[in-house]
């Protein structure tokens, strides 16, 4: 397993990348605060920097919507991990059908937009939010094949 970086070792391998002066000039900050950021959080002069703000706002709300919304920025989509607790016991046949129903609904919201040969911004909204959970319930799937437990597999919203 991978052990994650710090926000500041990412930050000071992004700045050694970018330069901190461009950095500093392009969120229109000052240097120093720049460089504060990619201190580690004890340091004195350390300062909270704005991966470690965003990951305070996560948990306080409990949203994945700002993860969801940085992965999209980064041209990719957020897919939340199965559950360790086991919460949801299930079997195989189950879970491959939690992922043919929300196959299944993907296809009926993308019919019901379509059927008229245009498509409304809130209909492309409401396909999005539908590809967007089909993705987390496959890679959810995926991930207990993977390791072989079904057991950690979490129940879909039409189960």
């Amino acid at each position: 397993m991978l052990l994650a970086m710090e926000s500041h070792e990412i930050l000071r391998d992004v700045f050694a990348r970018v330069g901190t002066k461009q950095a500093a000039a392009e969120l229109g900050l000052s240097l120093s605060m720049v460089y504060k950021w990619a201190e580690p959080p004890g340091r004195q002069s350390g300062a909270a920097n704005p991966m470690d703000r965003v990951a305070v706002l996560m948990q306080l709300s409990q949203d994945a919507q700002i993860a969801q919304w940085i992965c999209q920025k980064a041209g990719g989509f957020f897919v939340k991990n199965p559950r360790p607790d086991g919460a949801h016991p299930l079997h195989l046949v189950p879970a491959m059908h939690s992922v043919v129903q929300e196959f299944a609904d993907l296809l009926s919201v993308m019919a019901a937009a379509s059927h008229d040969d245009q498509i409304t911004t809130a209909e492309a909204k409401a396909v999005r939010a539908r590809w967007e959970e089909l993705k987390s319930v496959t890679e959810e799937f995926v991930h207990c094949c993977e390791h072989g437990d079904f057991s950690k597999i979490k129940k879909g919203p039409h189960q």
